[in-house]
């Protein structure tokens, strides 16, 4: 009798773990305030991964680390409309939200906040945000208004979220240096963790957008990271001016791929450079076209 009320305890402890484990889909600010309210008073520390759905690997390696730096973990799945200056790209984003629900709840993140429009933006946001010079460069000389509506939606879910810590990846290079500079002006006291890009077997950064690609389409994207880690070895050996045409002269060899622009520029300011000695922070930044899906991935040649 002993044994079946030790075996009986266990499946009930188990039971018991898997229920707070059990993930929970939110859709409203007030439900999911009242949720992590509840945290909050238990003394838990609350990562935060905002996302636009479509998860794949890249955003489960995000949320791995909340999960292991954190108590509690919230990532939003929503694709915010201000931050698409082309309409025809925001018309085709991938919406996964069932799947995205399966890879978080197997990650162990707490809640997924999947609001409408609607929720977030009950009337127009007309609030400006300006960085300059970190995002009148690159994506926002080529995106405008992209970051303004980036800074719109994030700084809404910080407000409300209040996380502890929030987690971003390093491929949107410039994104995670706008939103560290947000977070510095407008004092959440948060702390902004920035995780590596994580790429396939073949080294393709990830990407919602990788989707879209065709097979052919994904063999060509392959040249984008393959000149980048091609170049890392010629810019040990050829001036900045030199790195930069050779990566542009080998995007434009390879077929099916369209460059919109490459920039060495200083990882912090994200101001371009002239000579190595510029800055010990070296970054490279590239955004390129394979058909009409618009890709970008960048490569650290010095510093951090």
């Amino acid at each position: 009798i002993s044994q079946i009320m030790v075996y009986f305890a266990l499946v009930f402890g188990m039971i018991l773990i898997k229920r707070k484990k059990k993930m929970k889909l939110v859709h409203t600010i007030n439900e999911l305030r009242a949720e992590l309210e509840v945290q909050r008073k238990a003394g838990r520390k609350i990562g935060f991964v905002p996302t636009m759905g479509a998860l794949h690997a890249g955003h489960a390696s995000l949320v791995k680390r909340a999960v292991a730096e954190n108590d509690i973990v919230v990532v939003s799945d929503f694709v915010n409309p201000t931050q698409f200056n082309d309409k025809n790209d925001l018309l085709k984003y991938p919406r996964t939200l069932e799947a995205d629900c399966e890879l978080l709840q197997k990650e162990g993140a707490a809640y997924v906040f999947a609001p409408s429009v609607e929720e977030i933006y009950p009337e127009p946001d007309t609030r400006q945000f300006s960085y300059a010079p970190l995002d009148t460069v690159m994506e926002g000389k080529f995106r405008p208004g992209h970051f303004n509506g980036v800074c719109q939606v994030v700084s809404k879910l910080f407000m409300i979220v209040e996380p502890d810590k929030a987690y971003f990846g390093e491929k949107d290079f410039q994104q995670l240096a706008i939103i560290r500079e947000m977070v510095k002006q407008m004092r959440f006291p948060l702390e902004i963790v920035g995780c590596p890009i994580i790429r396939e077997d073949d080294g393709l950064a990830l990407s919602s957008r990788n989707a879209r690609l065709s097979n052919e389409q994904r063999q060509q994207a392959l040249e984008i990271s393959r000149t980048l880690f091609k170049s890392l070895e010629y810019a040990a050996t050829h001036t900045v001016a030199e790195t930069q045409k050779f990566v542009e002269d080998s995007i434009a060899a390879s077929e099916g791929l369209e460059l919109e622009y490459f920039e060495l520029v200083d990882g912090t300011t994200l101001q371009k450079i002239s000579d190595w000695n510029d800055t010990d922070y070296a970054v490279g930044c590239i955004t390129v076209f394979c058909g009409e899906v618009r890709l970008i991935d960048n490569i650290k040649y010095k510093g951090l």
